[in-house]
């Protein structure tokens, strides 16, 4: 058991965030020949976090820089690890170019955000890291043409410890991060600012307010239906802990937005998402997609899918409205869960898109009336 510290918890950073301020001083050091002391990057949010630098390494034509991870108060398995990030000159016109170095995983299996053969950096630090690229090259007039190799001191371990070998990630762990911040893991102070949020909707006057289970999906419901910073209840995987407070102090319409597998958990009953405490049952997503009319092989490769994303592709490809069935079967939980409630109720499914401005899109919907 991991105890929690006391007093207020530390944030740290992510892995993206370390891979990002690695990569621009080891370009730096490259164009000019000297490494800064430190090194400061602008995440998505805007926030300015500087990062130490444990390692450089200089070449003629390549040049390494490395940062140890901190997260915070947070109970992050890559809490410790170097970051490191080896930068050479790439083919003219190519733009950046992403390797897996010793300790980063390459995907081997459909499902992800990220195609068959490439390293296992998200797209959000894959955009952190060109934005410090076009940084530099502009600053030092270079073309910004660059291959960057990103490694993780023990990563091939410290993958074992998560669901990376499960879902076809092979050789070490993922560059992450949304934000660039680590949030220290609490359910109870999760679960809490949850229902402060509550609180203040229902202060400030809200008729409609939203929990999503994460930051794209949150963009995609907020834009849709041009709801208030306020409306935005900071849900997460905690879905049950929203519920059983918003049922005792209720608004007149709540929105539930996520993505295809963490909704999937939901419509098959599971109020808490986390892939620690729940999981996809691919086989009763083979029988939703029986009702709606599919042939024995998709029903079998539904059930030896890898993700619930992959299922997601298959029934698309099928012409076969399962996120909309999702949808559907979350708003029947949910409707449960809020008892007698007089809320209207409505449940968006959000797939994320791929590329490296990857968004979300809307691929599934259903309503519940009280």
């Amino acid at each position: 058991m991991i105890e929690k510290p006391s007093g207020p918890l530390r944030r740290g950073w992510t892995t993206g965030a370390c891979a990002a301020a690695a990569t621009k001083a080891a370009l730096t050091a490259l164009i000019t020949g000297e490494f800064p002391d430190s090194v400061s990057i602008v995440l998505p949010k805007g926030e300015q976090p500087k990062f130490a630098l444990c390692h450089t390494k200089l070449g003629t034509d390549v040049s390494t820089a490395a940062i140890i991870k901190d997260a915070g108060d947070d109970p992050d398995v890559t809490h410790g690890a170097e970051i490191s990030v080896t930068v050479r000159y790439g083919i003219p016109g190519s733009g950046v170019v992403f390797n897996a170095g010793p300790g980063v995983g390459t995907v081997t299996k459909a499902g992800l955000a990220l195609e068959i053969g490439e390293p296992a950096i998200n797209p959000v630090p894959r955009q952190m890291m060109r934005a410090v690229v076009s940084e530099v090259a502009e600053k030092f007039h270079h073309s910004g043409d660059v291959v960057l190799t990103i490694a993780v001191s023990g990563g091939e371990e410290l993958a074992k410890k998560t669901w990376n070998p499960r879902l076809g990630i092979l050789g070490g762990i993922s560059i992450l991060g949304t934000t660039g911040i680590v949030i220290p893991y609490s359910c109870s102070a999760w679960i809490h600012s949850i229902h402060r949020g509550i609180d203040v909707a229902r202060a400030n006057g809200l008729q409609h307010v939203a929990g999503c289970t994460g930051s794209t999906s949150e963009k995609l419901v907020q834009n849709h239906y041009g709801l208030p910073d306020e409306a935005m209840l900071d849900m997460g995987d905690f879905a049950g802990g929203l519920l059983k407070y918003f049922r005792k102090h209720p608004l007149p319409k709540l929105t539930i937005g996520g993505g295809f597998g963490k909704l999937t958990k939901l419509a098959q009953g599971h109020l808490d998402l986390h892939s620690g405490r729940s999981q996809v049952d691919f086989n009763q997503l083979a029988e939703q997609l029986k009702r709606l009319g599919a042939n024995q092989e998709l029903c079998e490769k539904t059930k030896s899918a890898n993700t619930a994303n992959e299922v997601l592709k298959l029934a698309q490809n099928a012409g076969l409205p399962l996120a909309d069935r999702i949808a559907e079967q979350a708003c029947l939980v949910v409707r449960k869960a809020l008892r007698n409630t007089e809320t209207h109720l409505n449940i968006l499914v959000i797939a994320r898109t791929s590329g490296a401005n990857s968004h979300g899109e809307l691929v599934g919907e259903a309503e519940n009336n009280a």
